[in-house]
């Protein structure tokens, strides 16, 4: 068997295994890093318009707040908007009732501001709850 073969039934291993137990949002490939994209890459883009409507909805946001908030997306969904794991979806892992069905990226910024803030008050208090707990 040739090293190339044994890498691809490694990756493909992994991908089950990963998929398995909620960890396919954050799946790369290191057989061929330059032409593989992650899930979480791939549907963590938004459009121009999205992006626009985004950034009004985040402008409240100061520095360290927003940092807290990628950080969070980063944990939780490797950034991307169509993680799913059981009964949470979305960059921020919110319970799909909070999203009242509408799963766009603009819905779920709004949607997790409103989560954090009257959960935590903030987004540094949740990324610092979610460093304790492992989840906000």
């Amino acid at each position: 068997m040739s090293k190339a073969n044994i890498k691809m039934k490694l990756a493909a291993f992994l991908l089950i295994f990963g998929f398995a137990f909620g960890m396919g949002t954050e799946v790369t490939s290191s057989i061929n890093p330059q032409t593989q994209t992650t899930t979480a890459q791939a549907s963590s883009r938004v459009s121009a318009s999205q992006a626009k409507k985004i950034a009004k909805i985040n402008a409240g946001l100061s520095k360290n707040q927003k940092a807290a908030k990628n950080w969070i997306a980063r944990h939780e969904s490797g950034y991307s908007y169509t993680a799913r794991n059981g009964n949470c979806y979305g960059r921020y892992q919110l319970l799909r009732a909070y999203l009242h069905g509408n799963y766009s990226p603009v819905n779920q910024e709004k949607a997790a501001n409103r989560y954090v803030s009257g959960r935590y008050g903030t987004w540094t208090h949740a990324k610092h709850f979610w460093q304790a707990h492992h989840w906000y």
